[in-house]
Order: structure tokens, then sequence, then C-alpha cells
């Protein structure tokens, strides 16, 4: 196995080749990048959730080109290069982490959370929600808002008194949904997930692999459902729901 730095330094290499004589690369600007970034985030997730290690690996290797892939248009612009980000990043752990590399006393992890909020504040972040980007997925967001806060202190004390909030914001989306007003209806649905989710963090579930795991269980047994009907000379759009659900019924059954 080849050193770190030489692999390293070989990416560079190519990077730097192909910035010059390769027409794509050549014409890609951190703009050009992003859409590309976020798949590869998503396809590293999708990866991770599989725990499909020779993929994970790829991903990681898409993943570090990119990082390097910014880095160098970011020295080109005179702006940074991938040393200091490397460099900026160890300082950054070093700097949060003062219960390894100063003299902070810690007893557990929610200490360690803690720390690392309040270091974030005197670093100039304006809140304690700032690190939290308005871009992310809302299932994910809402996660980290409630993740962010309970490090100052803003959190139930108990699962029951979550669950009792979950039972209100239901009662109240049942109200909006009488009254008509789409706009309340929108309003308390979104109060729904954020107390489902929160009530998901209590109980110690990730709330988005649930919902993945959800997602793919529908699909596995809804595509069951069209190759029963399929095996049946059927056609789903010719079929009923009665008839439908009596097949994806055979299909739990089945699982079971």
């Amino acid at each position: 196995m080849k050193p770190y730095s030489t692999s390293i330094e070989r990416l560079r290499s190519i990077l730097d080749e192909l910035r010059v004589e390769c027409p794509w690369d050549r014409k890609q600007t951190i703009h050009s990048l992003s859409k590309q970034t976020l798949e590869e985030v998503y396809e590293l997730t999708d990866a991770i959730a599989n725990e499909n290690w020779k993929d994970i690996k790829e991903e990681l290797g898409d993943m570090l080109l990119h990082i390097m892939f910014y880095s160098k248009i970011g020295s080109e612009q005179g702006q940074f290069t991938l040393e200091d980000v490397i460099e900026g990043v160890c300082n950054k752990l070093v700097n949060r982490h003062p219960h390894i590399y100063g003299n902070v006393k810690v007893s557990n992890e929610e200490e360690v959370k803690q720390n690392w909020e309040r270091i974030k504040q005197n670093e100039g972040k304006k809140s304690v929600l700032s690190g939290v980007p308005p871009s992310m997925p809302a299932l994910i967001k809402a996660l980290r808002l409630q993740e962010k806060t309970k490090t100052v202190g803003f959190e139930w004390d108990t699962v029951a008194q979550v669950k009792d909030k979950v039972e209100e914001e239901i009662q109240e989306l049942y109200e909006a949904v009488e009254s008509g007003d789409q706009k309340e209806m929108e309003n308390e649905m979104g109060d729904v997930f954020f107390a489902l989710i929160n009530y998901a963090r209590f109980i110690n579930v990730d709330p988005e692999k649930a919902l993945e795991m959800t997602n793919k269980k529908f699909i596995r047994r809804f595509q069951q459902v069209e190759e029963l009907a399929a095996a049946e000379g059927k056609s789903l759009h010719d079929m009923t729901l009665a008839e439908m659900d009596a097949l994806w019924n055979k299909v739990k059954q089945g699982e079971r």
C-alpha cells in the first residue's frame, strides 16, 4: 500500500493535468461542481445505509476528488490551498476538544457536545442554530435543530412529555383539517412531523433511517404486487383497490 502522501500527491498531479488538458475539467467552477457534490454525498449516504464497504470506499474517493477540486479552484483564485483546508480543520478539532488538548474535564458525551457549541459561540457564531445549513433537507434539519438546542438545555425532561406533545399536535392538525384552512393544515402538519422527529430522537430511533427503511419496504412490496398482477395476466391500471390490496396482503404474509 502506498503512503497517503504519495497517493494524495498523485491525485493532485492528475487533477492539475486534467485542469489544463481536459475541456470538461477546465470549465468547472465552484458553482458547477456544487450539484455534483450533493449527488456524491447522497451516493455515499446510500452506500453507508446499505453497509456496502466497496461502494463506501469508492464514494469516499469521489468526495476526496471534490474536496481537492474545490481546493484547486480556490488556489487558482488566490483564496486558499488544500493545505489551508487541512490545517484549518486540524486547528478546529484541537480548539473544540479542550478535554483532550487542554485542561477541561468532561464526564460524558453530552458535556462534549455542550462544550463544542459553547466554543462555536466564542468563535463568533451568533446563534446555537447558525451551523445548520438552510438548504439541508427538512427532516434531517429538524433533527439537527433539536440536537443543537438540547446542548443549551432547551429540551423535554421525559419521553412521556414528548409523547403528549405529539398527541397535542395531531389533535391540532385534525382541528385544522376540519376548519378547511389550507395554510393552517400545512402549519399543523409541519408541527406533527417536528414532534414525531423529536419523539424518535427520545426513543433513540434515527428518523431518516426509519423512514428510508419504510420507503424501501414499500418499494419492495409494491413491485411484488406488480409482479403478482402480471403473473395473473393483469395490469394494476385495470384492477380495483380491493384487488390490489389483496395482493398487498399476500406479499406481507409471504414476508412473515
